[in-house]
């Protein structure tokens, strides 16, 4: 996919700051809040349409809202935004002058409801943020991307709110980096944002999600932010104050995003050599694999042999320990590795060496 033209906030300085509450509660909350941020943000973020698990919870109070927030557009100059799932939200969130939209992570896992959206937006210049799927599918998250694209729009940016995982225990949503690190290589002009209150679920984590954000060259951050988050509609765990937003701002620690910096560089070309022959190690065990795999053809063997298999993840985690390395991510790619050498054994006991 090629976006042109998506620099949504071409003339505002990085990093930026989309801060607000997680729900609009009342007309008073907002403004209190929204006063508390005024100079201190770039856009002022809340909830109309509340997208819930379970029936019965607090589902925002939809257009009800949507004088409250041109009324801080209007009295304290704040851009604002809020979040759409479908073509009726979009309709009535334009009429009301709002300035940016966002896709929830529920709305982005489903591509009709998506392209309802697109549809609505087709001719339309609004700035649209798509939040991850809740599921840790990259293909999904692009294809929402594109299908706004396809309508025309182009101002569009992501945002990273993590994945849900069964039995996670640390996070609300892992965080795993690895996919919008991954949507950046391959969009490398589309703005990325991070959203750490969904992430963490607890606002004690909001700080060092925020910096692992900056550090990773993001640019941006949504934070929750509500004046008294433990009264809170929704997500009261994870909002913090305006006060506290100002103490996580104040102590982040900027770093350069250069990719040229002369004192790592020779670093890089030992990583590069390291690579390399990490890279020819790996193709010689795949030539053994495959003679061994011959000699399982010959001899009628198992491809599969779950005692080997136990022992090199008993040596893997040995030699972590002796190491220092995480026996987890090694066991990872172990596993990786151990699975591309029966693919290609699997082939020549089958007779297809080729594939």
């Amino acid at each position: 996919m090629t976006l042109e033209n998506i620099d949504i906030f071409d003339k505002i300085e990085r990093p930026l700051l989309i801060a607000g509450p997680c729900s609009a509660e009342s007309e008073e909350q907002l403004m209190a809040v929204a006063s508390a941020l005024a100079g201190k943000v770039t856009l002022f973020r809340a909830g109309l349409w509340k997208p819930r698990t379970r029936p019965g919870c607090f589902e925002g109070v939809g257009k009800e809202g949507l004088p409250w927030m041109q009324r801080v557009k209007r009295e304290l100059s704040l851009p604002v935004a809020t979040e759409v799932a479908n073509a009726e939200h979009v309709e009535l969130a334009l009429s009301a002058g709002i300035d940016v939209l966002w896709i929830g992570a529920r709305t982005t896992v489903n591509p009709f409801a998506v392209q309802e959206i697109a549809d609505a937006l087709r001719g339309c210049d609004v700035p649209v943020l798509v939040k991850n799927p809740v599921n840790p599918d990259l293909e999904l998250w692009i294809g929402a991307l594109e299908r706004l694209n396809n309508a025309g729009l182009t101002r569009l940016g992501a945002i990273h709110r993590g994945f849900s995982s069964y039995g996670e225990k640390c996070f609300r949503n892992a965080p795993q980096w690895q996919l919008p690190l991954e949507l950046r290589r391959r969009l490398p002009e589309l703005p990325l944002f991070c959203d750490p209150s969904h992430i963490a679920g607890k606002r004690e984590l909001i700080m060092s999600l925020s910096q692992q954000a900056m550090d990773l060259n993001f640019d941006g951050l949504m934070i929750e932010t509500h004046c008294n988050p433990v009264c809170a509609w929704s997500d009261a765990r994870q909002q913090v104050t305006p006060d506290e937003l100002s103490i996580v701002l104040g102590r982040i620690v900027h770093r350069s995003a250069a990719a040229d910096n002369n004192d790592i560089s020779s670093y890089r070309r030992q990583i590069d050599e390291i690579d390399d022959a990490l890279m020819g190690l790996i193709a010689k065990r795949m030539e053994v694999s495959r003679e061994i795999g011959e000699v399982k053809r010959e001899k009628g063997l198992a491809v599969f042999q779950a005692q080997r298999y136990n022992e090199t993840m008993q040596r893997c985690d040995e030699y972590c320990s002796i190491a220092r390395l995480d026996a987890e991510v090694m066991k990872d790619i172990f596993e990786v590795i151990h699975s591309e050498s029966i693919r290609q054994q699997l082939n020549i006991v089958n007779d297809n060496p080729g594939k």
